[in-house]
C-alpha cells in the first residue's frame, strides 16, 4: 500500500501536474493541503474519472485539505468539529483500505510573538488529543504540512532560522507530543540522517541551491508502523513548469 502526502499550493494551477504524478507514483492514497479551493470547485468527477474517490474541506481562497483513495473512502470527516476549525479548513479524515487516514495543514504560526504562533501550538494540541482517542489496535496515519522542521538538520542551515517559526522548540515539543500519544514519525524511521527536504522557497533559486527544509511529515500509529517499508521525497515532482514548492513525500506499507 503506497500513502503519499502533497502541499500543492493551489489545485487549480497544480491539477495537471497532480494527474501527471497520480499516473506515475500509483499512490493507493493521496493526502494534499493547500488546495485553495472550496468544495463546490474541488474536481470529484475528474478524479473519479481517474479511479481516485475524494474527500475535501476547502473554504476558496486560503487552506483546504483533501484525501484521494482508490482503496476505498468510508467515513469521511471534514474538520474537527471544534473551535480549532476557526484557524481554516485543515483537516480531513477518511478510512482508506483499512487505514485511517487524516490530511492535516497545520497553520505556519507567522512569528513567535505572534497570535496565530500560539493558534499553531494550540492547533497541535489538539490534535495530540484526537491521536490520543486512537485505539491502540488502529492502523492510523496522519500525514500533511505540519510547519515544523523536528530536527536541526531537517533545515539547510539552522543558524539562518534562529529566532524563527518553524525551528522553535515550542513548535518541536507539539511534534513530539504526537509521539507521546503512541504515533511514530515514520519518514525519521528510514532516514536517521536527515538533509532531506521537502520544501523550497520559490525565491532565490532555493531548490537548485539545496535551502530546504522538511516540513512534510507523517506520523502513524504502531499498528501501522510495523508494516511500512520505505519512505522517499519524489524531488522531481518539485521541477518543471509551474511546480508546487513543497515535492511529494511518499510511504510505502507491506499488504
Amino acid at each position: 500500500m503506497r500513502i503519499a502526502t502533497w502541499n500543492v499550493n493551489s489545485l487549480t494551477a497544480r491539477l495537471p501536474r497532480v494527474e501527471e504524478w497520480l499516473g506515475l507514483q500509483e499512490p493507493d492514497v493521496l493526502c494534499l493541503q493547500e488546495t485553495k479551493q472550496n468544495d463546490e470547485k474541488f474536481p470529484f468527477e475528474h478524479l473519479q474519472s481517474l479511479g481516485y474517490d475524494a474527500v475535501h474541506y476547502g473554504e476558496g481562497r486560503w487552506n483546504g485539505v483533501a484525501i484521494l483513495s482508490r482503496v476505498g473512502l468510508d467515513k469521511p470527516q471534514q474538520g474537527f468539529g471544534t473551535k480549532e476549525d476557526e484557524f481554516g479548513a485543515r483537516f480531513v479524515g477518511a478510512t482508506c483500505g483499512g487505514v485511517r487516514v487524516m490530511s492535516a495543514y497545520v497553520p505556519n504560526g507567522r512569528s513567535l510573538d505572534s497570535e496565530h504562533f500560539q493558534a499553531k501550538l494550540q492547533w497541535l494540541a489538539h490534535l495530540k488529543n484526537v491521536l490520543a482517542d486512537v485505539d491502540d489496535t488502529t492502523q492510523a496515519i496522519v500525514l500533511g504540512d505540519f510547519n515544523v522542521a523536528p530536527f536541526d538538520n531537517d533545515v539547510w542551515d539552522i543558524g539562518a532560522l534562529e529566532g524563527m517559526t518553524h525551528v522553535s522548540l515550542e513548535e518541536r515539543t507539539a511534534l513530539q507530543g504526537l509521539e507521546e500519544v503512541g504515533f511514530v514519525e515514520l519518514f525519521r524511521q528510514f532516514h536517521p540522517e536527515g538533509e532531506v527536504y521537502s520544501w523550497w522557497d520559490y525565491r532565490d533559486g532555493s531548490f537548485h541551491k539545496g535551502h530546504g527544509m522538511r516540513i512534510d511529515l507523517a506520523f502513524a500509529s504502531a499498528a501501522l508502523t510495523t508494516r511500512a517499508t520505505g519512505a522517499w521525497v519524489d524531488r522531481d515532482a518539485r521541477k518543471g513548469v509551474k511546480p508546487s514548492d513543497h515535492a511529494p513525500v511518499v510511504f510505502d506499507f507491506s499488504d
